[in-house]
């Protein structure tokens, strides 16, 4: 049965039985905590500053401006991070708009009406989805704190079985990078950045301090041209290499599915991928999917995003911005669920302001705070 006929028959079903996972309890438990209508709403940027210059085949930066947002009602904070991406034309001033958006929705909400609620977050404007995603962690962070619960334990999920996480080797000199592989030491897998006409020796001068280590690239749309494509894809197969993730821009679906049926390492979609809605059209040429909290617009998203390539027989990554504690920890709770996790966002930073899961022998690992565990440094 082909993926898009499997999708007809499966998915929607599959989604509708992820969206109710682990609610019945809340529901009886609502009026224990309910004192009064609404949630207080406030934001504030911050600056984090990266620890190397961070170069992808399409920018460069020294440091990311984010948003974070805190939902305050009966006392319990809820605590939310945007990360503005400018490949989806979102700044820092773009996101705070639509936290004010927000701010006569949550005025009137019912904090454990969640679900429609994130509804109501998707649907305040078009795109922008940094913005809803901070609004949807901070929702969800009240929750679980007013529940006293992990997110991870409200639905169900066992972090014990996260994956191992990989960590980013940003475009750079060849010695640069070498330089960056060796203070990665501590890395289990890596994850190098390509998308340039010198990509070769980008693996060249990793492989030179890391021979050995588990590597997966990500082309961030920068190769254009699918003869070009498979050429680098089989030289890379030579060197090792686990996956491609977005090697092509995502307009390019039709060259993707050539590209794909003739790829001896899987390719995962990132930049073409945002919400639910994307992942049929993707199924016949994409083996998987990268998510990221940012482009979903939430948590609550994320999770049908993964029912739903799960009934697909797709693949499943996490991966992340330059986030700070905030956004990564968040993003950690699904991580049982997945097949490849790259959350490494807030180790870019030397200036993080929170303190959350933690790097333990390769995989991020969550505390048992409740909510998505989260502190202020």
């Amino acid at each position: 049965m082909k993926r898009r006929d499997f999708f007809k028959t499966v998915g929607f079903a599959t989604i509708a039985a992820g969206v109710s996972t682990g609610l019945n309890g809340i529901a009886c438990s609502k009026r224990k905590f309910m004192k009064g209508s609404g949630m207080k709403l406030s934001y504030e940027i911050k600056q984090l500053n990266l620890r190397h210059t961070w170069t992808i085949a399409r920018n460069s930066s020294n440091f990311k401006q984010d948003v974070f947002v805190k939902l305050e009602k009966d006392g319990i904070v809820g605590i939310g991070e945007a990360a503005p991406n400018v490949r989806y034309d979102e700044t820092p001033e773009s996101t705070i708009e639509v936290i004010k958006k927000a701010i006569p929705l949550f005025a009137d909400a019912d904090p454990f009406e969640f679900v429609q609620l994130g509804y109501d977050i998707q649907n305040l404007c078009e795109g922008q989805t940094a913005g809803k995603a901070a609004l949807d962690i901070a929702l969800m962070d009240w929750v679980g704190k007013a529940l006293n619960i992990p997110l991870y334990k409200m639905w169900g999920l066992d972090p014990e079985k996260s994956p191992l996480t990989s960590f980013s080797i940003g475009i750079d000199t060849p010695e640069v990078m070498a330089q960056k592989t060796r203070e990665a030491e501590p890395y289990k897998i890596l994850k190098v950045k390509v998308g340039k006409p010198n990509d070769e020796e980008f693996i060249k001068a990793v492989r030179s301090v890391a021979p050995d280590k588990p590597i997966r690239v990500d082309a961030n749309e920068g190769w254009i041209d699918k003869e070009v494509a498979i050429r680098k894809i089989e030289w890379l197969v030579k060197n090792g290499i686990e996956f491609i993730e977005q090697p092509m821009p995502s307009r390019m679906l039709e060259e993707t599915r050539w590209l794909r049926d003739r790829s001896p390492i899987p390719i995962i979609a990132d930049e073409a991928v945002k919400s639910a809605a994307d992942i049929p059209k993707l199924a016949e040429a994409y083996d998987g999917i990268n998510i990221k909290i940012m482009k979903s617009g939430g948590l609550q998203e994320a999770l049908r995003m993964i029912w739903l390539a799960k009934s697909l027989g797709m693949k499943i990554m996490i991966g992340c911005m330059i986030e700070s504690s905030v956004a990564i920890t968040a993003a950690a709770q699904l991580c049982s669920l997945i097949d490849y996790a790259d959350l490494d966002g807030n180790l870019l930073i030397s200036n993080d302001p929170f303190v959350g899961a933690t790097l333990i022998d390769g995989r991020v690992v969550l505390n048992d705070q409740p909510g998505i565990g989260v502190k202020e440094a």
